[in-house]
């Protein structure tokens, strides 16, 4: 904030820290009815865009462009502006980006006797039954509570969760390939605990207990504390041999009725700007929300960084512009591979997710 302020010395900017329930609980009703802050994070959720645009409380933003005094949209991560896009306008810009890497626990590996980390989701998969021994599991697996794990290993085995029309793709041959590879890998081979938490994979990994994890940034410094010998690699290339890792992001929104709709976006253009994406990324160890600072030397510099920042451009948000995509997550996605670990037959548990997906998302095949 003090550097914008410094460039901006007309400019003031005040800023309050909340926990997301209580942005989404309040920001609403404050935003329809003229309160609240100029600028927020309006959600964890980025498919929230949706739910402001159609109350009118939010912003078009218009000071797009190249540069770092505008909103330069073209270097932003893969899908980031058609999340925040609404019948040509857009309403959004991230927050954050984070993308997801794979931890492995080297002293594990070693014991295993595997000299690398997998490079192919087919890797992967073999050195996660190779690891599970001693007590020890091949890979911390959440279904539930998480960043989503799952998505990210059916995008690897070409598999989907929906189409761009909004109509489901768990039924799809690829899909169903994947889900029956993973699902026996954990219901039958016992590669991970079944029905596990984010936070209690976490806790798994950092107790020495998996040897992989999948996961983002945010966990890098708390493994190191635990004195976990810790690698961080990007994720293993799919079957058709191209990287595919999820992309988190938190929309960035103007509220409608602000005074200051120029200023507003005025910091919204430095918030997204090389520098600060820069700054911002050496300071957290989050990836740049930026594609063309994925090789920058600084960041290249930091082992942690550098290899976040080498997937942005391999990102896919979950569930982008999908109506219902929270109700798609917790009432069909997450039930489905719920039973699929607990060894209902994939046909069975995709057929009735389906199902529930195409429900929500008003599809009709």
């Amino acid at each position: 904030m003090q550097d914008f302020e410094k460039a901006h010395p007309k400019i003031k900017v005040d800023m309050t820290v909340q926990p997301w329930d209580t942005i989404q609980q309040k920001l609403p009703s404050a935003w329809l009815t003229g309160q609240g802050p100029d600028v927020a994070a309006v959600s964890s959720d980025p498919n929230a865009v949706a739910q402001y645009v159609k109350t009118n409380s939010v912003l078009p933003i218009t000071m797009t462009g190249s540069g770092d005094s505008k909103i330069n949209t073209a270097q932003f991560a893969p899908g980031t502006v058609d999340e925040f896009t609404y019948d040509g306008k857009l309403y959004g810009v991230p927050a954050n980006f984070a993308t997801l890497s794979l931890y492995y626990n080297k002293k594990l590996f070693q014991e295993a006797g595997i000299t690398n980390p997998p490079t192919t989701v087919q890797e992967m998969a073999a050195d996660a039954k190779q690891l599970t021994t001693g007590g020890k599991y091949g890979i911390a697996l959440a279904d539930n509570q998480t960043i989503q794990m799952w998505p990210v290993l059916q995008w690897l085995e070409g598999g989907d969760i929906v189409t761009g029309k909004g109509c489901s793709a768990v039924q799809t041959s690829a899909s169903k390939q994947g889900l029956e590879t993973w699902g026996d890998l954990v219901a039958k081979d016992g590669v991970s605990p079944v029905g596990l938490t984010g936070a209690e994979a976490d806790s798994l990994f950092s107790a020495g207990k998996a040897a992989m994890e999948i996961n983002g940034p945010w966990a890098a410094s708390g493994y190191e504390s635990a004195g976990i010998d810790l690698g961080i690699v990007k994720v293993p290339v799919g079957v058709d041999g191209k990287s595919s890792t999820l992309g988190s992001i938190a929309p960035l929104s103007i509220s409608a009725k602000t005074k200051y709709p120029e200023q507003a976006q005025q910091f919204l253009a430095y918030w997204t700007s090389k520098t600060a994406q820069q700054k911002f990324s050496l300071q957290t160890g989050f990836p740049p929300l930026r594609t063309d600072l994925s090789d920058d030397a600084k960041l290249q510099a930091d082992p942690t960084v550098s290899v976040f920042a080498s997937q942005v451009g391999d990102a896919r948000l979950y569930l982008p512009h999908v109506e219902n995509a929270t109700k798609v997550d917790s009432d069909a996605y997450v039930p489905m591979i719920g039973k699929i670990t607990r060894g209902t037959s994939v046909a069975d548990a995709t057929k009735e997710a389906a199902s529930t997906i195409d429900g929500l998302t008003g599809c009709s095949k």
